[in-house]
C-alpha cells in the first residue's frame, strides 16, 4: 500500500505534565504522584500520530529559540516527522500544563508562545500543502493561517481535515473550504449548538463530520447519508490526552490510502484507544501494529 503524505498544519508545545489523584477544584492544592515533561501540541501529536501510522508526516508550524524548541524538533524527527520547513522564532516555544487524575481525565492550559507567531505562509510552505495527499489543521495557531493552507489545499484538490480545536464557533470562510470536520461533543455544541444526541447538526457547516464522545465511541455523518455510530475500542485507560490527536493523525493516513471514511475511523478509533493506555500525548501515539491488533472493522 503507498505511503500517503499527510501534512499536518498546527501547533507544537512542551508539555508539562502532572498526575495526581484528582484534579484541583479552583483555589484547591493537591499533592501530585508523578511528572514529566513530553513534546505535544495537537499539531506534532497529530503528525507523529500520522507518521506512526504509515503516513508520510510533514509538520507546518513553529517553535521557539528556547531549549524547548530544540528537544521539539529532535522529537518529532525521531518519531518519522519531516520538520525541514518548521520555522524557528525567537523567544519561547509553545507550553502546556497538563494535569492528569487517576482516571486518566484531564485539564490543559496552554500557552501558545512560538505558535501564535506563525503567520504568513511561504511559497515554499505553500508548495508544500499541494503536494499533500490530505491536510490536516486544527485552531492552535493563527486563523489566518489556517484559511491560507486550507486555500491553498482547495484550489489544489487537496482535502482537508479540520479537527477544530479548541473550542470555538468557525467563521463561514474556513468551513466552505472543509472536507471533514473532527470535533468532540464541547467543539459540536460551540459550531452548531449539538453534540451526540444530534450529530448531523454539524453538516449545515460542512459536507462530512466526525464527532468523538470518548468511551461512547464516534458518530460520522456525511450529507445524503444515514448517520453511522462508531463503537468505542475497551481498553484500560491511563490518560487520555492525546487520544482524539491519534485518532485524527491515524485517520488521515487512513482516508488518504483510500480507505472510505467509515472503516478509517474505526482503524482511527483504535488508534485513540491504543493511545490511551499510555502517560502522555507524542509518547503514546501508536504504531501501525498496534493500530491493527485494536481495529475491528465496520459490521454491515
Amino acid at each position: 500500500m503507498r505511503q500517503p503524505r499527510v501534512v499536518v498544519l498546527g501547533s507544537a508545545n512542551m508539555d508539562l505534565v502532572a498526575t495526581a489523584p484528582v484534579l484541583p477544584l479552583p483555589g484547591e492544592t493537591v499533592l501530585g504522584s508523578d511528572f514529566v515533561m513530553l513534546p505535544g501540541g495537537k499539531g506534532a501529536n497529530q503528525a507523529i500520530a500520522a507518521a506512526r501510522a504509515g503516513g508520510a508526516a510533514v509538520l507546518l508550524g513553529a517553535v521557539g529559540s528556547d531549549s524547548f524548541g530544540v528537544t521539539l524538533t529532535a522529537r518529532l524527527a525521531a518519531s518519522g516527522v519531516d520538520t525541514s520547513r518548521l520555522r524557528v522564532v525567537y523567544g519561547s516555544s509553545g507550553v502546556a500544563l497538563v494535569s492528569v487524575n487517576a482516571a486518566g481525565e484531564n485539564t490543559i492550559v496552554v500557552v501558545p508562545g512560538a505558535n501564535a507567531a506563525f503567520t504568513g505562509l511561504s511559497p515554499e510552505e505553500i508548495a508544500v500543502v499541494c503536494a499533500a495527499d490530505v491536510l490536516v489543521a486544527q485552531l492552535e495557531i493563527p486563523l489566518d493561517t489556517v484559511l491560507a493552507a486550507a486555500g491553498a489545499a482547495r484550489r489544489a484538490g487537496v482535502p482537508v481535515v479540520l479537527n477544530a480545536a479548541p473550542a470555538m464557533r468557525l467563521p463561514a470562510e474556513l468551513t466552505e473550504l472543509v472536507d471533514l470536520l473532527v470535533v468532540n461533543e464541547r467543539e459540536a455544541a460551540a459550531i452548531c449548538g449539538h453534540g451526540r444526541e444530534d450529530p448531523g447538526a454539524l453538516l449545515a457547516t460542512v459536507p462530512r463530520a466526525l464527532l468523538t464522545a470518548g468511551p461512547a465511541g464516534a458518530w460520522y455523518a456525511a450529507r445524503g447519508e444515514p448517520v453511522r455510530h462508531i463503537p468505542p475500542v475497551p481498553v484500560e485507560s491511563v490518560d487520555t490526552t492525546g487520544a482524539g490527536d491519534a485518532f485524527t493523525g491515524a485517520l488521515a493516513v487512513a482516508w488518504a490510502q483510500g480507505r472510505d471514511l467509515v472503516d478509517a475511523a474505526h482503524w482511527a478509533a483504535a488508534a485513540g484507544a491504543a493511545s490511551a493506555r499510555r502517560l502522555g500525548a507524542s509518547v503514546a501515539m501508536p504504531d501501525r501494529a498496534e493500530i491493527d491488533a485494536l481495529y475491528r472493522p465496520p459490521v454491515g
